[in-house]
């Protein structure tokens, strides 16, 4: 291996740092010997933006309004004009509603309905991420009606609701615990069991309510499993409802998987990398890259109200994320941020771009003709683009298995098929 460049030979590339996020990640590049790459230019940036933030490319009027803009503030101005648009709305929709599995169930479309329009809501009014996760934890009502409520519907049964919680809201793979005590963590059978204890609680049918005598069996004593907090204190065995409980202890401002968990997928979301990857594996032997800085970000999050807009605007304005491509010096880092990191489109995202760019849109089934991709409720609309760029059906975590970048259908179609190419024979197609 090469050994890393002394001071004396890097560029100097000093900046003042424009928030906590700088400092953290040049105080780490200057202990590595990495010389961070220049500022991306107006270009790379307003599209950078544009897809992190809005999911959608700029048009040429936006680019051109962009581009003549000599204000010091521009960049920043723009971030705040993005954060609140409705492309903001759909995009971080669509986001939530993958972390969350908003899917339709069989022959039941409504629960869907309800609970994408209720998430809608949510990102639309800048809701507090503490409270959406109260309100999803504790929800009983009519599935059809509540949105709330279908948080517990699509699982077959208390334990894989344990693992999709501890999953989504803690960043941890509990369900390595099932079977036996974790092997690479803390985690035991009893607290596996414990968790899905507190869900067999409730009874997730289409009216979603409380179910007193529910239970799971602990597969060591072969006995009903009692209500435990993860890694905490047992709880009553014939609590009212253990999920008050849970959700208190969750969502608690001390709580250390909470925040984190989230800020870590919102920065890998904009930085393309998470700084503990996988973003759902945060243990003792998965540590994150900058530890110190994770917790300056969950700090942050909580201090402002668990406010997304919030923590996306800190992380859009640092020079961190406004960097550019690597450069010959830093091109074999990967992890430390002194460049920006290639990422691939999500394949709504990819999918509205093409319409953009040949300006000939797609129909997505029964949706009218002009419906984004972005925007779609249903994830199995149905759709041969969206299948070949490698859609997520919501069955599981997409951060488990995420599509390969280049399979070599994908890239066929792309050479050959009618993903592009019946576009570009369309009438009024560019």
């Amino acid at each position: 291996l090469a050994e890393p460049p002394t001071q004396s030979e890097l560029p100097d590339r000093s900046e003042p740092p424009v928030n906590y996020i700088d400092e953290a990640i040049q105080l780490s590049l200057h202990k590595l010997g990495l010389s961070p790459s220049p500022p991306a230019d107006d270009a790379a940036f307003l599209r950078r933006a544009y897809l992190d933030l809005t999911g959608s490319l700029p048009t040429l009027k936006e680019t051109r309004r962009f581009s003549t803009t000599d204000a010091a503030s521009k960049r920043s101005d723009l971030i705040d004009e993005l954060l609140a648009s409705d492309r903001f709305i759909d995009y971080w929709t669509l986001q939530f509603a993958k972390l969350l599995r908003i899917r339709p169930l069989p022959q039941d479309q409504l629960g869907m309905n309800a609970y994408h329009s209720w998430l809608r809501e949510q990102i639309q009014s800048g809701a507090s991420y503490r409270e959406m996760v109260r309100t999803l934890i504790l929800a009983t009502g009519d599935s059809h009606e509540y949105g709330p409520a279908n948080f517990y519907r699509g699982f077959s049964g208390p334990r894989e609701q344990a693992e999709f919680v501890s999953e989504t809201l803690m960043a941890t793979r509990l369900r390595c615990a099932n079977c036996h005590n974790h092997p690479l963590d803390r985690w035991t059978q009893d607290d596996y069991h414990g968790l899905a204890a507190i869900f067999a609680k409730v009874d997730a049918k289409q009216q979603v309510r409380l179910k007193p005598t529910g239970q799971t069996i602990h597969p060591a004593t072969r006995e009903p499993a009692s209500p435990k907090i993860p890694g905490g204190h047992y709880m009553d065995k014939t609590p009212s409802d253990p999920r008050h409980d849970f959700a208190d202890w969750l969502t608690d401002t001390e709580n250390e998987f909470f925040a984190k968990a989230l800020v870590n997928r919102l920065w890998k979301s904009l930085m393309g990398r998470g700084l503990v990857e996988p973003a759902d594996d945060f243990r003792t032997t998965n540590p994150a890259t900058h530890p110190e800085l994770l917790n300056q970000l969950a700090h942050d999050f909580v201090s402002n109200g668990y406010r997304l807009r919030h923590m996306l605007r800190q992380i859009a304005n640092s020079r961190a994320y406004q960097r550019g491509k690597a450069t010959a010096i830093n091109a074999v880092d990967d992890a430390f941020y002194s460049h920006s990191l290639p990422r691939r489109l999500a394949p709504e995202v990819m999918a509205d771009a093409i319409s953009d760019v040949l300006g000939a849109h797609e129909q997505y089934g029964d949706t009218p003709l002009g419906t984004r991709a972005i925007s779609i409720v249903n994830p199995q609309q149905p759709s041969e683009s969206l299948d070949i760029l490698g859609r997520c059906g919501r069955e599981e975590s997409y951060e488990a298995q995420p599509p390969p970048a280049n399979g070599l259908a994908q890239t066929l179609h792309r050479f050959n098929g009618k993903l592009l190419n019946a576009r570009l024979r369309a009438t009024g197609s560019r």
